[in-house]
């Protein structure tokens, strides 16, 4: 199963989004948004600016 987006409402009133895998581990979390529009424009914004993201190590 492929990966999914929560969006919901934190106790506080404001809108949020987890990214989870298929077997329902969180893997990405959102920051708060006022709007529910605002936070599903944050999930199409990690959608399509993400695809290809390179892995920066600063590990090193």
């Amino acid at each position: 199963m492929a990966g999914t987006f929560e969006l919901y409402e934190d106790a506080s009133g404001q809108f949020r989004f987890r990214l989870k895998t298929g077997n329902g581990q969180t893997i990405a979390a959102s920051e708060a948004y006022t709007t529910k529009a605002a936070a599903k424009n944050g999930i199409e914004s990690v959608r399509s600016n993400a695809p290809d993201a390179p892995i920066v190590d600063q590990t090193e």
